[in-house]
């Protein structure tokens, strides 16, 4: 029999071949051109499958990215959501701890169990839960007391390194702006708000092709500060997603953020959620209309199917 005898045979392996690769390159340029966010943890929500709770987290997709964006408040409560969700935390890129309040890391034991090696992104203190260091050179010094009562014998190391509340977990401390990704940056800022004095948080900002995209935890230094800050990124604002900490704010404070949001900033999208408060919501909602976006608890946020 001539080699060419199983010609059909061989021409429909070689398609189906075909079609499996093609299938593939398929789903890994869906994947890499996904930008979207699926809220895992929050206190308000419709889905009797979820719990809610007071805390925030979020699952953060862009350019094949996989991101965890803070871990909310109970590691039960996270485990649930996530599963009820199907989110698999094995897989992550990266995670970020957006600052050290208990309702943002209070999940992170979930976390490290399915995933202990994954990197963690968070703001850099001299003293923190997430470790840190100080030179030694912080403290002042007398040397006019013996050596028994000077700290290490008058000697102290050239750097202070301070433990983490998880030993072990991969703590990448930041105290500056940086890339963390391709597109995928870390605004870092410093509450000056009286009851956060001094509080340090990250948020993360995503530039896409059509505007920047934020997703934020309590927006402590304020919400219109960490846009400001990613203005050299970007300076369209395409979306803005998290806490952005009105709950307890009077109602002029409210409208001179969806102001400057809205008028000043001109932020196509909001999906506001956490600490940002029942009155800022209706402000929001009524500043910007349909582009408003519901982002309660189970909620996936389609970045890449808005109208721009």
């Amino acid at each position: 029999m001539s080699i060419w005898g199983n010609a059909p045979l061989l021409t429909i392996l070689i398609f189906v071949g075909y079609a499996e690769v093609t299938s593939a390159r398929a789903t890994n340029a869906t994947e890499a051109n996904r930008a979207q966010i699926t809220v895992l943890y929050d206190a308000f929500g419709n889905s009797p499958l979820l719990q809610k709770d007071w805390g925030y987290a979020a699952l953060v997709e862009y350019g094949g990215q996989r991101i965890l964006f803070d871990a909310g408040n109970n590691p039960d409560i996270l485990a649930q959501n996530v599963k009820a969700k199907g989110v698999d935390l094995s897989k992550l890129d990266f995670v970020v701890m957006s600052h050290r309040h208990g309702d943002h890391m209070g999940g992170l034991p979930y976390v490290l169990k399915v995933n202990p090696l994954v990197k963690i992104y968070a703001p850099k203190e001299g003293f923190g839960v997430y470790g840190g260091d100080l030179p030694g050179t912080f403290f002042r010094k007398d040397s006019s007391l013996s050596a028994d009562q000077r700290y290490f014998g008058g000697n102290p190391p050239e750097t202070m390194h301070f433990g983490s509340a998880w030993p072990g977990a991969n703590f990448q401390l930041i105290d500056r702006n940086i890339e963390a990704a391709p597109n995928i940056h870390l605004i870092a800022l410093v509450s000056d708000k009286p009851g956060t004095m001094e509080l340090r948080e990250l948020s993360l900002a995503i530039n896409t092709p059509e505007g920047i995209v934020f997703i934020v935890g309590c927006s402590h230094p304020g919400i219109d500060k960490i846009v400001e800050a990613a203005s050299s990124i970007n300076s369209h604002v395409l979306f803005i997603a998290g806490g952005l900490h009105l709950v307890v704010a009077s109602d002029q404070d409210i409208e001179k953020i969806v102001t400057a949001l809205h008028d000043n900033f001109k932020v196509g999208y909001i999906a506001p959620g956490h600490c940002t408060g029942e009155p800022a919501f209706s402000a929001l909602k009524r500043a910007f209309g349909d582009h408003y976006i519901y982002a309660g608890v189970g909620s996936t946020l389609m970045i890449s199917s808005l109208p721009h």
